[in-house]
């Protein structure tokens, strides 16, 4: 009997004949399809789709799932299409291939891109379809047990791969022993002489504490059994990236890892585990601080669990694991459990609503990256959450992840939320939206209407629902005001042509857009705004030839400088120009325009390219604060630095910055601050308050 054959048989204990029928017809029109092809290890090709589908007859999936993995090479190797396989097997089997098939087809610039591609295009296959990512766990399991096989240089990209992207997702949808297999894997292939040496190690750990754990096991049963507690106990061993991952991160040798052997107890229910924990806990006693209940709050891959470490008979701890059986079948199967153990059980459904939450945040993600790339580093992100809990001031449980902070639980809430929030109450008290969330916090966030996402937000925040929502809305908030500063200076150099936008009819612009090779006005707009255009020259094309002006260009306005443009127009970190100074406008590419001071050193450059240059001059109604710096020279006295502060703050004046020079033993230091103000004026008024200072020897504006 061939293998086919064999596993067919053992499929038919849970699928009907006419689905094993269609199996059969697959398998025969995989294996005519792959006829002629290899793999490395010398195989015919058709044993790996059938090895596939038998990893997901394992979850008991359906017919459609497993003719999918017997077909799920079939478009990208060979010269079959999709249309074929609809026609033969049905639409969904068809969706399912294209899913798990690479864009192997079309040419991309590197194999980064190639590769952050296809990762984009199957993870949107799963969105729509949670079964293509399990054939691709299946495939990727297969690989990685037959890698031995493949040259040097792709096994380690392979393994890599597999570290960074596979292996998390299998345990973001709680297939616990695929996740630890394909660590377990990579890490053998990647580090081969490390992986030899902890084996080993583990290995002779295993022999000399055998004796040892038959005893804490002999004593577990015994006190579980005079409890009242109906339970199995298995010794448990960590497997063994596991232990590397522990060793690299807390800087042990593999003696101090005391926790390589562990116990799991499964008992029947909710109310056995507590009842089971109580008992163990008079038993050894519990290391404080050591205990998670992932029962009462879950992780977000569903995983139900208490976990405890106790110190166990000869000092050392031991990690004890107690669940239901329920449990433990969802800690092992995770998503996969939903076609395992078909049952009305709520954390079953509970864990299909977590899974399908996580798919749609993988699809509103991806909308909003710029590029596969991007999307990417996004997933790479929210794949390694080691999980904090937090309440809601309703007292909903929230996980964000180990780091997260106030922004990034704002966002998490909803986006509008985290798009406006200005401030955030920590258990009552008010803390910096930076501020990193700890266990049990109970965090509300305070929004103001107008409020705005700030480009900062990206150096602290960690999840990667809120990194891509900061930048679409900086993206979209910059093309806006790039679109709307661009339309300010087509105006004003179309008025000093003697016309103006609104004469502009829409054939005229029909004809530049396509000359331009442009979409819409806004993208024209938007790219003046930028400087990847100059205004000039698209006014000058706007207008007809022969129209008066139409082919010389006079030096247009002075563009008025309000401060609340926001993006699309930035002040000069070098000078600092503020509401009085004489400034000079530079059209700088992908930045818009950038404002200095007429005689600051950093626009010597610009000057031989005249069209990058533009007149600016000040609203005379400004209403924003402006930052500048300036440098104190004072004696070296106790309290000097409370009275220029608060000088500068009896001048209506805010401190964004302040740096002293290290002491020396000089009698004079250097102090530097950097101020709001909101005009020359202003701060005219802060440098006279602070010339009354005794200490003060001298004081300029950097």
């Amino acid at each position: 009997m061939t293998q086919a054959a064999i596993l067919f048989k053992e499929w038919s204990g849970y699928l009907k004949p006419e689905d094993i029928t269609q199996l059969e017809s697959a398998y025969h029109f995989s294996e005519a399809a792959h006829e002629g092809q290899f793999r490395k290890t010398g195989e015919p090709y058709i044993s790996h789709p059938l090895a596939v589908a038998s990893i997901l007859a394992e979850w008991h999936l359906d017919t459609q799932a497993l003719t999918a993995a017997l077909l799920h090479d079939v478009m990208e190797d060979t010269a079959v299409t999709k249309t074929e396989i609809s026609r033969n097997f049905g639409k969904p089997v068809a969706e399912l291939v294209d899913g798990v098939s690479k864009l192997d087809r079309i040419e991309f610039e590197t194999h980064e891109v190639a590769q952050a591609e296809n990762f984009r295009k199957m993870l949107l296959a799963m969105a729509r379809d949670v079964r293509v990512i399990l054939i691709k766990l299946a495939d990727r399991l297969h690989n990685m047990r037959t890698l031995d096989a493949v040259e040097s240089d792709k096994k380690r990209r392979i393994a890599r791969e597999t570290l960074d992207i596979y292996a998390p997702i299998a345990n973001r949808l709680g297939l616990n022993r695929i996740y630890q297999e394909l660590e377990d894997l990579a890490f053998q292939h990647l580090y081969p002489d490390r992986y030899r040496v902890l084996s080993k190690a583990v290995k002779a750990a295993r022999g000399n504490r055998r004796e040892v754990v038959s005893k804490v096991m002999d004593s577990i049963k015994r006190r579980l059994k005079s409890s009242g507690v109906e339970a199995q106990v298995h010794g448990r061993e960590k497997h063994l990236y596991s232990i590397y991952r522990k060793m690299r991160e807390k800087h042990l040798s593999f003696a101090q890892v005391l926790d390589v052997f562990g116990f799991r107890i499964l008992v029947k229910d909710v109310a056995g585990c507590y009842l089971a924990l109580g008992a163990l806990h008079s038993l050894f006693k519990p290391i404080p601080g050591k205990f998670k209940d992932y029962v009462a709050i879950p992780k977000a891959n569903g995983y139900q669990s208490l976990h405890t470490t106790l110190f166990g008979p000869f000092g050392s701890p031991m990690e004890i694991q107690i669940r239901a059986i329920e449990m433990h079948k969802i800690a092992e199967a995770g998503v996969a459990s939903h076609w395992l153990y078909k049952s009305s059980d709520t954390s079953l459904s509970d864990l299909q609503k977590k899974t399908h939450q996580w798919l749609q945040s993988l699809l509103e993600m991806q909308s909003q990256s710029g590029d596969s790339v991007e999307f990417l580093e996004h997933l790479k992100v929210d794949l390694f959450p080691d999980e904090v809990y937090v309440f809601t001031p309703k007292g909903k449980i929230m996980a964000l992840p180990r780091g997260a902070t106030a922004v990034d639980f704002a966002y998490a809430v909803h986006t509008d939320i985290g798009n406006r929030c200005v401030a955030v109450k920590i258990n009552q008290d008010l803390m910096p939206l930076r501020t990193e969330l700890k266990n049990g916090d109970r965090v509300e966030i305070i929004t103001a209407a107008h409020a705005k996402p700030n480009p900062l937000w990206l150096n602290f925040v960690v999840t990667a629902k809120s990194r891509s929502r900061i930048r679409h809305f900086l993206k979209t908030m910059h093309y806006q005001e790039s679109s709307q500063l661009g339309e300010r200076l087509l105006n004003q150099a179309l008025g000093a042509l003697g016309s103006a936008l609104g004469e502009i009819k829409g054939a005229q612009w029909d004809r530049f857009l396509r000359d331009a090779g442009a979409k819409s006005r806004e993208e024209i707009l938007a790219d003046i705004g930028l400087g990847k255009r100059l205004a000039a020259v698209v006014a000058r094309r706007l207008l007809p030839l022969g129209e008066p002006g139409s082919n010389e260009v006079p030096m247009p306005g002075s563009v008025i400088i309000r401060g609340s443009e926001g993006l699309a127009v930035q002040f000069a970190q070098c000078c600092k120009p503020i509401p009085g100074d004489p400034i000079i406008g530079i059209i700088s590419k992908g930045q818009g325009m950038v404002i200095h001071t007429h005689d600051c050193p950093a626009i010597i450059r610009a000057r031989h390219d005249p069209d990058r240059i533009l007149d600016v001059a000040w609203d005379p109604d400004t209403r924003k604060l402006f930052d500048v710096s300036i440098k104190l020279v004072v004696a070296n006295q106790r309290g000097v630095l409370a009275k220029v502060a608060a000088e500068i703050a009896g001048a209506g004046s805010n401190i964004q910055n302040v740096a002293v020079d290290p002491e020396d033993g000089s009698d004079y230091t250097n102090m530097y601050f950097t101020l709001q103000v909101s005009d020359r004026l202003h701060l005219a008024r802060i440098l006279r308050s602070l010339r009354g200072i005794t200490e003060v020897v001298r004081l300029s504006r950097v």
